[in-house]
């Protein structure tokens, strides 16, 4: 049975992650990190895509996108991935393919929900126990964001930049919502989203991507609905 087309839509951000294949290693240093993010900002400025936020993890990126077109996000992954591999696989003396598949994408509603996203982005360093807080991690938007640097691989959404009237008080304002407490809901919300390929956002903003696009969108649990059935007692006859 072929594979549905993703979700993607004009304008709406779309969180991206793809892994190593059998969660292998993707990046083995620096120069490897270096290399995808030069072939990754090629391939966006080629396609006309817009990076909002990303972390390159040891066997996983993570990355929220944009365009105005659809399917260009396809194609930058498409393009960057395929360069990168090649690259990667000269580079240590491998061969055979490096990905887990083809990425995981989920569109996010900007209104409510694109904040929330670009600080699970930035946490993944802290949550993989490899830094106590998330500016310490060099391969992350963080920086940008915090008003530490200015990356140009990056596009600040226009909700990060909603926050303040400058760069100083936007800075201030992402810091304390990126230091705030996130709960396991917020955290579980994402994963099954992004595991599904599916709209993280409110119902209107589900209802609006579905009618468009004229498909279901929203999360399902795993596994068969439950029947419910009536209850008996051990001689078989229904309770009343």
């Amino acid at each position: 049975m072929p594979r549905q087309p993703r979700l993607e839509l004009p304008g709406i951000p779309m969180h991206v992650t793809q892994r190593g294949v059998n969660r292998c290693a993707i990046f083995l240093d620096d120069d490897d990190r270096f290399h995808y993010r030069r072939l990754l900002r090629e391939a966006c400025g080629k396609h006309g895509v817009a990076i909002h936020a990303f972390v390159l993890m040891g066997n996983h990126v993570h990355l929220l996108l944009s365009s105005l077109a659809t399917g260009a996000v396809s194609c930058v992954m498409r393009g960057a991935g395929q360069a990168y591999v090649q690259a990667f696989n000269t580079r240590h003396g491998r061969s055979g393919t490096l990905w887990q598949g083809r990425f995981k994408s989920c569109l996010v509603d900007s209104d409510r929900y694109l904040l929330t996203v670009l600080r699970y982005i930035e946490l993944n360093p802290v949550r993989a126990a490899m830094v106590v807080a998330p500016e310490e991690y060099r391969w992350s938007s963080v920086h940008t964001h915090l008003g530490r640097s200015r990356d140009p691989l990056l596009t600040p959404h226009s909700v990060y930049q909603a926050l303040g009237v400058d760069s100083i008080s936007r800075a201030s304002a992402y810091a304390a919502w990126l230091h705030a407490a996130i709960d396991d809901e917020e955290r579980c919300t994402i994963r099954r989203h992004l595991a599904q390929e599916r709209a993280l956002g409110d119902p209107r903003f589900q209802q609006m991507v579905e009618k468009t696009l004229n498909r279901p969108v929203t999360f399902r649990p795993r596994g068969r609905p439950k029947v419910a059935t009536r209850s008996t007692r051990f001689t078989g006859f229904p309770l009343t």
